[in-house]
């Protein structure tokens, strides 16, 4: 089964589910923009919006830190309105210590021309941890692998790149990595590199560029053990050329590239591409959905067989993303969605439609999502 329904407050529905029993939640709150929200509950009022808004947002990410497993995570989309406040109920209810990431998101390439100065095309996403010793995130993806970083060719045709073998961040130096500051001996005209001296070979030490002493990055074992990994180079550099130790780095199946912290609407998808997606499966029923490319690259951080969470389900991207990620790689991933039967705007698309609140907007996405990939879809519903 790929997706769970459950319609219903939030509050009401998470304290129901198996504590520990979830990888990976994401969500994307209502935003503190002056409006009214509809999780008018008793954490919801008073005259501050912002005390208002975070009142109403910390039972609901208590509960969702109860559920994750130890290894899990969750991800919050949030704009300026209220990020930095949100940071801070988030260092206090998971800990700081297990802030991860605050990724820049965006969404909105052409930018929002509404309104005075900058014209804004992001909004965040907050990564936290349950456990920071423990979390299984693999913030690496296999799709920001680009061949064309790997320009060298073997006889073989595998593809690699040249990396100094020597480590390049000056933190880490002979007095600070001693045992990792050793000679090496290398044949510039063969290539051929080894610990202990051999004919036509010459000493290496690694050194920064400005001549300073440095230390390599792999031990004189591991050397030994991969040699076909290894170049010896001339190189020009500030002070003239020397002699140098290279890593052939290979591009192969399944070769990943860690993830950097502004995600491109060309990488995820945009509000725009999210829109149509939508409307493609259920119509144009719903303001700002998020683009399902921005949830599958959350999902590619965690197993196949996650269990997923998003307890603010809005159009239903979050089930949309598991099913295809599963018809993508035959993983298993389950997705639960909770959503309110909060009731959409009077002669909105939706209500014009005959969904006559968001959650049949949920419901109705996560259903057509069943019948085009498969899978079924459980609905429960709290009253």
């Amino acid at each position: 089964m790929t997706n769970v329904f459950i319609e219903g407050d939030n509050l009401e529905v998470l304290p129901t589910l198996e504590a520990g029993s979830v990888d990976v939640a994401y969500i994307d709150p209502p935003y503190n923009t002056g409006n009214d929200f509809a999780y008018n509950d008793r954490h919801g009022v008073g005259r501050n919006r912002h005390r208002a808004w975070l009142e109403m947002m910390r039972p609901r990410l208590a509960a969702a830190r109860e559920l994750l497993a130890d290894g899990g995570a969750i991800f919050v989309s949030i704009d300026d309105n209220e990020v930095a406040h949100l940071r801070l109920l988030m260092d206090e209810v998971f800990d700081e210590r297990n802030f991860i990431a605050q990724i820049v998101v965006n969404l909105n390439p052409k930018g929002r021309q509404l309104g005075n100065f900058f014209a804004t095309s992001h909004e965040y996403l907050l990564v936290y941890a349950r456990d920071i010793d423990a979390c299984v995130l693999d913030a690496t993806s296999a799709h920001s692998v680009d061949p064309a970083d790997f320009p060298q060719s073997a006889p073989d045709g595998r593809r690699f790149r040249h990396l100094p073998l020597r480590n390049t961040n000056k933190k880490f130096n002979p007095a600070t990595a001693r045992t990792l500051h050793f000679p090496v001996w290398g044949s510039p005209a063969t290539g051929r590199v080894a610990t202990a001296p051999f004919d036509d070979a010459v000493e290496v030490l690694p050194v920064f560029g400005d001549g300073t002493p440095a230390v390599w990055r792999w031990s004189a074992p591991r050397i030994d053990a991969r040699p076909d990994d290894l170049v010896c180079r001339v190189v020009r550099g500030r002070l003239g050329e020397r002699v140098d130790v290279f890593q052939r780095d290979w591009l192969h199946d399944g070769r990943r590239k860690k993830l950097k912290t502004i995600w491109l609407a060309e990488e995820v998808g945009s509000t725009d591409t999210a829109v149509a997606e939508l409307k493609a499966i259920v119509g144009h029923v719903f303001e700002s959905p998020k683009p399902t490319g921005l949830i599958r690259r959350i999902l590619e951080c965690f197993p196949p067989d996650a269990v997923v969470l998003d307890f603010f389900a809005g159009s239903g991207t979050t089930g949309h993303a598991t099913a295809l990620a599963n018809a993508d790689d035959g993983g298993s991933r389950r997705c639960i969605s909770i959503n309110s039967a909060e009731p959409t705007r009077p002669g909105s698309n939706a209500a014009l439609a005959g969904l006559t609140t968001v959650s049949a907007i949920t419901e109705a996405r996560l259903r057509a999502v069943a019948a085009r990939l498969g899978g079924d879809l459980e609905v429960r519903r709290t009253r």
